[in-house]
């Protein structure tokens, strides 16, 4: 019988993909374990119940979870982020060259930082171990985006970094095409295969509050720098003024909440609506209360690749999608017919996108929704993609 491991930096209790395809594995009688760290996404701080412990065991559907120790507060400081990093890769190094023996392949579930992947490829190295990657994230973009300025000294050791690590993986995945030719420059002679992200919430409507507009816009997810959403507030605000019964409603909690409130009242914008971090179980009826949903970042090269795990609830909720990403997106809205893209930076644009969307027939509401149920039955389906990824990594 087949065993493996899987590497990754969040697990149950911690709510993302690699738990659906961690149980379907098991039910199919699979031999796994995990290796990770301790459950702290995203407060920073071991979750209760758990101890910060360098190492432990725990259970988790019924397998072996190994887990190791965070750096407390790493949420808090790029310093003590970078800390965390190390300390994960450094510790998963260690335990599994003392478990790794027993597996026959490690399968690496690529979320934040590619340092992640270290354990992995040092166990293929020295235990000839099969090694897959299913990559969420572009390094080294990323480090990039998000504040780390480039260097060409900088550039060219986090290249080489990279392409060390997807050298040594037999098997590539990556939830967005717009990633393959990114990764091919690094390893030109491998197979990179699209592997969609599947919808992280179930379709269950709940009772919550009645949205206050007519129609109803909505944002849901982080309220942070990258988000853009003083650009969608200030498109919005050219709009309302002669549609009054139209509403913004902004669903989440970040950094940048307090500023976008201040801005919404200094600016004296009407019908924005705050509804603070809500659970995820409420976001489904959130999704089915409002008439058009609303995807936003900044105008980033990275963003352009990227499709944010967002896209994919929309898609559950059946809604039609206002898309405010360049790149892959925006493509994805436009080639399937699911709403209307508007460039993320002109907001008297985005306020005839907005005009158009209120102005829109039922009918043509409807298709939108309809489109986006088809694309989510053939593209994103959670038994579809689980059974690609079962196919590429347990068949040899």
């Amino acid at each position: 019988m087949k065993r493996a491991l899987i590497l990754c930096e969040v697990f149950h209790p911690e709510d993302f993909l690699i738990n659906d395809l961690v149980q379907k594995w098991v039910s199919e009688g699979y031999e796994l374990e995990v290796l990770t760290r301790v459950p702290s996404y995203p407060f920073g701080k071991a979750y209760q119940g758990f101890r910060n412990r360098i190492y432990q065991k725990t259970i988790s559907y019924g397998i072996t979870v190994h887990r190791v120790a965070i750096i407390e507060g790493y949420n808090r400081s790029v310093f003590r982020k970078i800390l965390n990093y190390l300390t994960f890769s450094i510790l998963t190094t260690i335990v599994l060259l003392c478990i790794g023996k027993k597996f026959d392949r490690i399968f690496i579930y690529h979320t934040g930082p590619l340092t992640l992947a270290i354990a992995g490829v040092v166990s293929k190295k020295f235990l000839k171990k099969k090694l897959a990657i299913w990559t969420q994230d572009l390094w080294p973009d990323t480090v990039f985006a998000y504040g780390f300025r480039e260097t060409k000294l900088r550039k060219a050791l986090l290249n080489w970094f990279v392409r060390a690590i997807y050298k040594n993986c037999d098997l590539i995945l990556v939830s967005s095409e717009g990633f393959i030719e990114k990764i091919r420059k690094f390893v030109p002679d491998k197979e990179i295969i699209f592997i969609p992200n599947w919808p992280a919430v179930d379709n269950v409507l709940v009772e919550i509050e009645k949205l206050p507009g007519d129609f109803n816009f909505t944002f849901a997810g982080n309220i942070g720098k990258v988000q853009n959403l003083e650009n969608v507030i200030a498109g919005f605000s050219l709009f309302v003024k002669s549609n009054p019964a139209a509403y913004l409603n902004i669903i989440g909690d970040g950094s940048s909440l307090d500023f976008l409130k201040a801005f919404v009242k200094e600016k004296k914008i009407p019908n924005v609506n705050f509804t603070g971090r809500r659970p995820l179980s409420e976001m489904p009826a959130y999704f089915a209360a409002s008439d058009v949903l609303i995807l936003s970042l900044k105008d980033m090269p990275l963003f352009e690749l990227t499709v944010p795990l967002k896209f994919r609830d929309y898609l559950t909720a059946s809604k039609p999608i206002f898309s405010l990403i360049r790149g892959e997106v925006s493509r994805l809205v436009d080639k399937y017919s699911l709403g209307i893209s508007s460039d993320p930076i002109d907001v008297e644009t985005m306020a005839k996108c907005y005009e158009k969307f209120y102005k829109s027939s039922r009918d043509e509401l409807n298709n939108f929704s309809k489109n986006a149920a088809f694309l989510l039955a053939t593209n994103y389906s959670k038994e579809l993609n689980i059974h690609k990824i079962t196919d590429c990594f347990w068949l040899d």
